[in-house]
């Protein structure tokens, strides 16, 4: 799959990988969508730990394809823990039989870092629930079959729950599609409930800021993953053009000062395995158990995947700018790779909780109370 992504045009920003693209097509032919999916639910049952390696040679070739195949264990892993034994079978079967997509939907244009601010509603009527509401950003869910959205209780604003509705829903409207500086190939949208009406049996057990909580370590990590793709992408280019380029008469890969930069970087990327792979095994861990879905939502942030996204996001992009540098004044253009890569790390310090959003977490949860310290 590697190889075909390498001989692939490079996504522009017109281009979707939904269901319907030649490339997940292949990708799916493969055996490859949806790869973490169990097997209970008709899925390989990958590890978390191999699919860090996995995105990392995917995002190597395209940030955009890696980021929009492995989003969905966002919603699928909150689906598969904390929902009912039928709707997960049903709808984490058709994802598996299907290699199709589901969306997640936390933001909102007031509620960004702050959820508790959720003011999209949700209401029992009888056997039902009555959504309402408006969400701001949320990757592949146009074509997503179903989506799970975070609803505050009309009736008890303390409450929260994630609700599954599916995209055939009345009332349920994607909106137009966000135009993104990077990872070309996503497709992010907001979206619009009016009066979503689905079965009762679609919401989420458990505290659904918790909820959220658990989904987001699996895909944080992931995140993390794809930014030791597009370093290694980095520094094979530098070391490409520093093959053919001349300094004093000599090649630049024997100058000592290119040397000692690429030296850095190398320590700086293998930074970023790291703290990816030891958070996968610690999350691998967890999902080992056999009561793993009480002991996520007993942790519900993970420190080592809150640090993995962090450093990885930071590092990501400090290595991918110092590589920009040394390509002098066509490092600054269009037509060079090197500013594709630039765009695409730059989400990974953003979205899923940007850095300044995440420090404050991790003083809270892990720095404040000296019993939490590690």
């Amino acid at each position: 799959m590697a190889g075909t992504l390498a001989d692939a045009p490079a996504p522009g920003p017109e281009t979707v990988y939904d269901d319907e693209h030649p490339l997940w097509e292949k990708f799916r032919a493969a055996g490859l969508a949806n790869w973490w999916l169990p097997a209970r639910h008709g899925g390989p049952g990958v590890p978390l730990r191999v699919s860090v390696d996995l995105i990392a040679e995917l995002s190597y070739h395209d940030p955009g394809f890696a980021f929009a195949a492995m989003l969905p264990i966002l919603g699928s892993r909150m689906l598969e823990f904390y929902g009912t034994a039928e709707v997960a079978d049903r709808y984490l079967g058709e994802m598996a039989k299907g290699g199709t997509f589901c969306a997640a939907l936390g933001s909102e244009v007031v509620a960004g870092s702050e959820l508790a601010l959720t003011a999209t509603t949700f209401r029992r009527e009888g056997d039902h629930l009555v959504v309402d509401g408006e969400k701001a950003f949320s990757t592949n869910l146009a074509f997503g079959r179903f989506c799970l959205a975070l609803a505050r209780n009309a009736e008890d604003h303390r409450d929260f729950s994630v609700v599954l509705v599916p995209a055939d829903t009345p009332g349920f409207e994607p909106g137009p599609r966000w135009l993104m500086s990077g990872l070309h190939g996503t497709g992010t949208y907001p979206a619009t409930f009016t009066n979503c009406v689905v079965p009762a049996a679609n919401e989420l057990s458990g505290n659904g800021l918790r909820v959220l909580e658990v989904g987001l370590n699996g895909s944080r990590i992931l995140m993390a993953a794809i930014a030791i793709g597009i370093a290694r992408r980095a520094r094979d280019l530098s070391m490409e053009y520093a093959g053919n380029k001349q300094l004093g008469g000599r090649p630049l890969t024997q100058n000592a000062v290119f040397a000692a930069r690429m030296g850095q970087l190398e320590m700086e990327l293998e930074s970023l395995k790291s703290v990816c792979w030891r958070a996968a095994d610690e999350y691998d861990a967890l999902y080992a158990r056999e009561d793993a879905a009480a002991a996520f939502h007993g942790q519900g942030v993970l420190k080592s995947a809150v640090m993995a996204k962090m450093h990885c996001g930071q590092t990501g992009w400090r290595i991918v700018s110092a590589v920009s540098e040394g390509f002098g004044g066509l490092g600054y253009t269009e037509a060079h790779p090197v500013q594709r890569l630039l765009r695409d790390m730059r989400h990974i310090s953003l979205v899923e909780g940007g850095d300044d959003v995440l420090r404050e977490l991790t003083y809270g949860r892990y720095v404040r109370h000296a019993s939490r310290r590690g």
